[in-house]
């Protein structure tokens, strides 16, 4: 049987730091969603001024890179690529970018999820939160 890292508390704490640290240094009010490899919400942080839809967007961002093992562009760009049937994928709500995977040897522990400014800025966001992690 094998064996399989997965997120902890502390863990998540550090990426929801590390998070909120890079949306502030930018000033930019979002909501932070972390996410385990199942989908299931650990953490939610909405910032003073973040839209109130992106906190049904951060974590659905996270659950679909969670679920499908990368980030959440990829299904964006396949859908504006022009295969739109992609759009009938079940349980994936979120394929916009912001949506980034936490991986440890080839192995998906969750994701993280962002809302609230452009999608791109939204990524770094999150690409800043898993940094911290060292992987």
């Amino acid at each position: 049987m094998k064996t399989k890292p997965t997120l902890e508390l502390a863990d998540v704490k550090a990426i929801a730091a590390a998070a909120e640290a890079e949306a502030l240094a930018n000033r930019w009010a979002v909501t932070i969603a972390i996410v385990d490899d199942g989908g299931h919400l650990l953490w939610l942080q909405r910032a003073d001024g973040a839209a109130a839809i992106s906190a049904h967007i951060a974590p659905a961002k996270a659950r679909t890179a969670a679920l499908g093992r990368r980030e959440s562009r990829i299904y964006e760009e396949i859908i504006n690529g022009g295969r739109f049937s992609f759009l009938s994928a079940p349980t994936l709500e979120g394929m916009l970018e912001g949506g980034v995977p936490i991986l440890k040897d080839g192995q998906c522990l969750g994701a993280v999820g962002v809302s609230g400014v452009k999608s791109t800025e939204d990524a770094q966001i999150a690409r800043a939160g898993i940094a911290a992690l060292g992987l």
